[in-house]
């Protein structure tokens, strides 16, 4: 919401208590619930064990964001929340989202004081922050939902790289950090002749294998367990591609280049930066909650990626927008860019 007025900037103010009505709702599958029946307060009080005075306000919240709506049978989905929210993602896919986001919540506590702390405002307060990624790697079922649930965002991503990229003469591919194997999968559906290995943690590859057999491909998209940061990857590759990942590093180019085959392309598809201190508009919540984390944080700019390309001994092909069809309606954002290195 962009504020023009007054009572448009106090709403803002209190932006807080529907944004945390909303998660509830998904973490809670209050729309699946009303989708399958509509309930009256008491109803859904009952049905989800929520004190019924509070579950009233809750769901008042909720109609003033236009998401449910009261009809003559009970509360039921707005027509906005069956087209964004219902038909989009999985009740699974849109609960995790919701847990992300209420695990990123307590980092803002107290922002004016802690917004100027030259340390992490975390710290500051006595908090840790959100662990997903070291829990998908301690726990399958997490690895398995948080997979799932990035192969159902990224699917418009990947049919529109695979529609524009050049992979012509291409046999092998490594996808690197590639997670449920989405973009490997439809590039795979384009090109019969390409074999494709996703790079990432045990846990995710494990989910990725469910993910490729079920697409009837997992003869051409396999999975290799590393964590490329500190392991070895395997190498003979024509291109290797890094889609949305945004773990950069000189020392990460280094690997990739002796990956690839003499001559092979290195392609990032990402959200850069398009100069320091400055993230996509889409990203933004992202780079300020790294700040809060570590002052010291930047978002991965377009510039400092291709100095570290240049220094990792890959040449530098091309470097242009990348518009992957209808990813914006299904909340991947815009200003993606497709930069290609060659060794």
């Amino acid at each position: 919401m962009k504020p023009t007025t007054t009572d448009d900037v106090l709403d803002l103010l209190d932006a807080s208590f529907t944004s945390a009505a909303l998660g509830a709702a998904m973490e809670l599958g209050l729309f699946w619930l009303l989708e399958s029946r509509p309930l009256d307060a008491a109803g859904v009080a009952q049905a989800l064990g929520i004190p019924p005075i509070r579950c009233g306000y809750w769901l008042q919240l909720l109609c003033g964001a236009g998401l449910i709506e009261p009809s003559p049978r009970g509360y039921r989905p707005t027509e906005t929340a069956r087209s964004a929210i219902l038909a989009v993602y999985s009740r699974d896919s849109w609960a995790l989202l919701a847990e992300e986001a209420r695990e990123r919540m307590p980092g803002l506590r107290d922002l004016p004081l802690h917004i100027r702390d030259a340390g992490s405002a975390w710290k500051a307060l006595g908090l840790v922050p959100s662990r997903m990624y070291a829990r998908m790697a301690e726990e399958p079922e997490t690895a398995r939902r948080f997979t799932r649930m990035l192969y159902e965002l990224h699917r418009p991503l990947a049919d529109g790289l695979a529609e524009s990229l050049d992979l012509g003469g291409v046999g092998r591919l490594m996808d690197l950090g590639g997670g449920s194997g989405v973009v490997s999968l439809a590039l795979a559906r384009r090109h019969p002749a390409l074999v494709a290995t996703v790079v990432d943690m045990a846990n995710v590859c494990a989910a990725g294998r469910e993910i490729a057999r079920e697409n009837s491909l997992e003869k051409r998209v396999t999975f290799h367990p590393a964590d490329f940061f500190r392991d070895e990857l395997p190498a003979g590759f024509d291109v290797v591609l890094e889609c949305d990942v945004n773990l950069y590093s000189e020392a990460l180019f280094r690997k990739v280049r002796d990956s690839l085959v003499p001559g092979g392309r290195f392609v990032i598809v990402d959200q850069l930066a398009p100069a320091e201190g400055v993230a996509p508009s889409s990203r933004v919540h992202w780079a300020f909650e790294g700040s809060m984390i570590d002052p010291g944080f930047a978002y991965p700019s377009a510039a400092r990626i291709r100095g570290w390309l240049e220094k990792a001994g890959l040449r530098i092909l091309s470097e242009g927008p990348f518009t992957p069809g209808s990813a914006s309606d299904a909340g991947i954002g815009d200003g993606w860019t497709i930069l290609e290195a060659r060794r």
